[in-house]
């Protein structure tokens, strides 16, 4: 017996509330009318932080490793220590490197006061020189009327006459020595710049040397915590070799935004956040800066959309999260976690810190 008009209408109905229930649950699902919203949530997003490695500058056997995995540490503790007697003999040897250069530099000073006195020697013969000459010529003015006039002899001109060319003779060697001795002057101050650059050298291998030997003490470079310390004493190290990594207190979220949830938003505006470590626990934040490029654009291999079969995707842009202080469940995030970031566009930028 066919059934009748209204029982086919009644079994009808669940049906299709059922099918209408999907096709909203479908909208509701993809934000479309009318489900759509400000909010804007993402769950490609994870905290960050300074993961810092740390690692030696200089080669050598480890013999101190003072701190193990995941600890606390604060700057300028130690981490680990190089054996380094090799870098003590080293400064030891640039050290008698530099007094050598500084004793040639104080003799080349004690050889320059030498020949300043010799020049003084010298210009003291010129001037002694010059007097002799001057008497020389003065005894032949004086004798030359004299021997004209039959008063002195012959042989006594002669004499006199000999006695000036002695002078000028005189004189032109000690000009010739004043010459030497102040080219010999000269000599001695231009090797003063070379003497004083082996200073400089030997002054710069010294800090050279100094620094070598205290990088042989790896040093916390500021608070944090440890992360898995990779060397083992003994161990030897290599400069860029990787200790262990330091993590600061400082954290932050990035959260990867497709660009077409992007509008709307701005620096400043409220976030609130979900870790999943944290049972779900809800932090705010405020939206700090936006990446100057989509994720695409810093990845080594780029794509080439320049093909025919070429199909547009919506791309990421990270967006950099301040976490608010004063949170104590933000003690407990640590960078790699994952997190669903929410972003009410509608909402008005907070006050800049």
């Amino acid at each position: 017996m066919p059934l009748s008009l209204p029982l086919r209408s009644r079994a009808t109905i669940p049906a299709l509330l059922l099918g209408l229930a999907g096709v909203l649950l479908v909208l509701f699902a993809w934000r479309l009318p009318p489900f759509t919203s400000t909010v804007q949530v993402t769950d490609d997003a994870y905290v960050r932080g300074l993961v810092t490695v740390v690692s030696p500058q200089v080669s050598g056997y480890l013999v101190e490793m003072p701190v193990q995995d995941y600890a606390a540490v604060k700057e300028g503790e130690l981490l680990a220590r190089i054996d380094d007697r090799i870098y003590q003999q080293r400064l030891a040897q640039v050290r008698a490197q530099l007094s050598a250069s500084q004793a040639s530099l104080a003799n080349l000073d004690l050889q320059r006061r030498t020949k300043e006195a010799q020049v003084d020697v010298a210009e003291a013969q010129v001037a002694n020189a010059q007097a002799v000459l001057a008497k020389a010529g003065a005894d032949v003015r004086r004798i030359e009327p004299l021997v004209a006039a039959n008063i002195q002899s012959r042989a006594q001109s002669d004499a006199v006459h000999a006695a000036l060319r002695q002078a000028e003779a005189g004189l032109a060697q000690a000009q010739a020595s004043q010459a030497v001795a102040q080219q010999s002057l000269a000599e001695t101050l231009a090797t003063r710049t070379g003497l004083e650059a082996a200073v400089h050298g030997a002054e710069a291998a010294v800090r050279l040397a100094e620094i070598d030997l205290q990088n042989t003490r790896i040093l916390a470079p500021r608070d944090g915590r440890l992360g898995e310390v990779g060397a083992r004493l003994g161990q030897y190290v290599t400069a860029g070799t990787q200790i262990t990594s330091l993590v600061p207190a400082l954290r932050w979220v990035v959260a990867n935004y497709k660009e077409t949830q992007i509008p709307g938003m701005a620096v400043g505006q409220p976030v609130t956040f979900r870790v999943d470590a944290l049972r779900g626990a809800a932090l705010t934040g405020r939206i700090e800066r936006f990446s100057p490029a989509t994720g695409s654009e810093f990845s080594v291999i780029r794509s080439d959309n320049a093909t025919g079969n070429f199909t547009k995707v919506a791309q990421r842009l990270p967006v950099r999260v301040a976490i608010d202080p004063g949170q104590p469940l933000a003690d407990g995030l640590s960078p790699g976690m994952s997190v669903v970031v929410s972003i009410d566009t509608a909402s008005a930028p907070a006050p800049a810190r």
